[in-house]
């Protein structure tokens, strides 16, 4: 599990030490204020010890490997036109620095970068182990629809997609769970599939189709778009890589859902929490978060450790706020904006 990431100088942080839950972890923020960036950065520097740790010819963990590796995984991810874009330009401040900190210590890293650095980071400290298992990121849009052939054409040619949109369809295209694993899916598949009025399979042909009994097969291009999302999230629980101690990061799980299907998001999220997956998530949707709060009251995810992190802009970038729960956050600009809405509505009918 990550524990804490420390960033200085990274985009538009200027510094922030964020603790995190080994459950559910939620940030919060207008559009701008770098949700994605945080996602993004802890993401790409999991998922380039996972990958490295995956290869046949992978021996121990070396600086002169990794100062590449995080530095093209980053550049990959976020898509600055050189790593040194990441750093934050400040007078007398031209480094950025990172660092990892896992409940298994032999995970933890300390790297840094300057706006002049282009292929390789500076490594300080070094993890002596690899990461044991690949994290997920889901994109806002869904994926099931741009899956045939991406993975080779993304290989092959210039596209404007960053890494993670290949990263998941990657695991999108893993077999499906076979043997006792099969089961423990299932359970979580189940409402999910309910919702959708069937299960995703994956043909010969390289193409996702939602199959509904009585109605046989309809191609994901036809399907809801919201359904759509849940079909993703139903693909990777079935080939097992939302199962069992992992990492998932999801960059507005609630974008183009309607509130049953964003409740069901919620709900899922919380059940994945409780299957030992550390979820990450940034909003801006106060429907999700108070459905995540009121979720959180049930038996079956009371003991579910959660963290939320607000963002804000200020003179000196963007500032951090962090708690165990939402009403401890005293910035919160979507309960600001939703009061101001409700202020102005009963003005507006007096």
């Amino acid at each position: 599990m990550l524990q804490r990431m420390t960033i200085k100088n990274l985009t538009v942080f200027a510094e922030a030490n964020l603790s995190f839950a080994p459950g559910l972890n939620v940030i919060i923020g207008e559009n701008g204020c770098g949700k994605s960036h945080l996602l993004k950065t802890a993401y790409s520097l999991i998922a380039a010890s996972a990958e490295e740790g995956r290869k046949p010819n992978a021996t121990t963990p070396t600086k002169s490997l990794l100062q590449k590796v995080y530095a093209e995984k980053l550049v990959n991810v976020l898509r600055p036109e050189s790593l040194g874009r990441l750093a934050r330009r400040r007078q007398g401040r031209e480094r950025c620095e990172l660092s990892l900190e896992f409940d298994n210590p032999n995970l933890n890293f300390t790297l840094d970068f300057s706006t002049s650095s282009k292929s390789e980071v500076q490594i300080s400290a070094l993890n002596s182990d690899w990461q044991p298992k690949a994290p997920v990121f889901l994109p806002t849009r869904e994926l099931l629809t741009l899956y045939p052939g991406f993975v080779s054409i993304y290989d092959n040619h210039y596209l404007e997609f960053d890494e993670t949109y290949r990263d998941a369809c990657l695991l999108l295209g893993a077999p499906a769970l076979k043997g006792p694993r099969e089961s423990k899916a299932a359970i979580l598949l189940k409402p999910l599939e309910d919702s959708m009025g069937g299960k995703v399979i994956l043909d010969s042909n390289g193409r996702f189709y939602l199959s509904s009994p009585g109605q046989g097969k309809m191609e994901m291009p036809l399907v809801a778009e919201g359904l759509r999302k849940l079909s993703m999230l139903a693909r990777l629980i079935g080939t097992g890589s939302l199962l069992d101690k992992g990492y998932l990061f999801w960059d507005e799980p609630e974008s183009n859902l309607n509130p049953k299907l964003t409740k069901l998001i919620a709900e899922m999220v919380l059940h994945l929490c409780a299957n030992g997956i550390q979820v990450f998530i940034a909003t801006h949707s106060l429907f999700l978060l108070r459905e995540l709060e009121v979720l959180s009251e049930n038996k079956q995810f009371k003991k579910i450790k959660q963290r939320y992190f607000s963002l804000r802009p200020n003179e000196n970038g963007v500032e951090v706020e962090q708690a165990d729960a939402i009403e401890e956050i005293q910035t919160l600009v979507l309960l600001d904006e939703e009061l101001s809405q409700s202020q102005r509505f009963m003005e507006a009918g007096a």
